[in-house]
């Protein structure tokens, strides 16, 4: 068939759909699984934290949600099967697999241990790719359309300074999300794939993180995007194939200034990122970090200070695409017939 001709994929509406959400335990994961439960989708909780997960699935029963909860680490292949499996005997299968689950590292990178950036690999990047393959797998198998939805991040798009082998884990990411994409789509293969692009969200990544730094990492004097946001990302690319979607103008100015304009780029991260990852306290010590032990749960925002938005009007523009731009060539055409009538005048 030729490619022009081929019908796009059709995803199941949310109330028919049930979602895997890794991570769900607090930030992204915790917004997307209320937010997904509201909708009526049945779910899959999946994280380290078993205490947070059971107050979870439980909070989710009681409104009236269908919610089941497996304790698992990502960065063990074992544990993602798991999750599959656990899935697929009680559900029956699942339409959305949502690969969330992430932790950082706050230090340079010459500072960072191979044992610390290894072990971040595991959760950022192997975790990913486990998950990506059994679904590509579930939907292959049962031959009907499903969606994986990989959360990377503005620093998979632009490297940064002190958060140096995060933006790597998700540079990584970001590549192994486009390749699978293409090779997919070349075999037509009934899968969605979305790479979500988050800009500075506020959730208790910073706090989880292990830190190499003297004071504690946190989003700090920069425009702050809600967790909800991301799940109104992530939610409407489980009903609706996308390539991407960029949480924040931020994410997308961050992308599209560091192709065009690199060495720009690269003095103004230099200039702005080492006063604006972390807070005015102590760090935590390196041992109360989420990097090898489960974080605290069920927390949806942070503790980070700065300009917090009340959600992501790019999100939005990004839903209703050819609205967006009837709505932008209306303006700038009511624009131009301002600035000419000043002309004449």
């Amino acid at each position: 068939m030729d490619a022009s001709m081929e019908k796009p994929l059709s995803l199941k509406k949310l109330a028919d759909q049930v979602i895997v959400i890794t991570g769900a335990s607090s930030g992204i994961g915790l917004a997307t699984a209320r937010m997904a439960a509201a909708r009526g989708a049945r779910l899959v909780l999946a994280a380290r934290n078993e205490h947070a997960l059971k107050i979870l699935a439980n909070e989710l029963k009681n409104n009236g949600s269908s919610a089941i909860w497996v304790r698992a680490d990502v960065g063990r292949e074992e544990d993602v099967k798991h999750i599959a499996a656990t899935a697929i005997k009680t559900f029956g299968g699942f339409d959305t697999w949502v690969n969330n689950a992430g932790v950082s590292i706050f230090g340079e990178a010459m500072d960072v241990s191979i044992e610390d950036m290894k072990r971040m690999y595991d959760t950022n990047f192997w975790g990913a790719v486990y998950g990506t393959r059994l679904a590509v797998q579930h939907y292959k198998s049962r031959g009907v359309p499903g969606a994986v939805i990989n959360i990377g991040s503005l620093f998979g798009d632009r490297g940064t300074v002190i958060q140096s082998t995060y933006a790597s884990s998700k540079f990584a990411l970001h590549g192994f999300t486009e390749s699978i994409r293409m090779e997919l789509e070349k075999e037509h293969a009934p899968v969605s794939i979305t790479l979500v692009h988050p800009g500075r969200i506020d959730t208790p990544y910073n706090e989880h993180a292990r830190s190499y730094l003297k004071k504690q990492p946190a989003h700090y004097m920069s425009m702050i995007y809600p967790p909800q946001a991301v799940a109104e990302a992530i939610l409407f690319a489980a009903e609706h194939p996308k390539r991407d979607m960029y949480v924040g103008s931020q994410a997308k100015m961050v992308a599209v200034l560091g192709r065009f304009l690199p060495r720009f780029m690269d003095k103004l991260m230099e200039l702005t990122m080492y006063r604006t990852q972390h807070s005015d306290r102590p760090s935590k010590s390196k041992a109360d970090s989420a990097l090898y032990h489960p974080g605290y749960g069920l927390h949806e925002r942070g503790t980070n200070k700065g300009w917090m938005r009340r959600n992501s009007y790019y999100v939005k523009m990004s839903k209703y695409p050819l609205a967006s731009a009837a709505i932008a060539a209306f303006v700038g055409a009511a624009l131009w017939a301002a600035v000419s009538a000043k002309q004449k005048d």
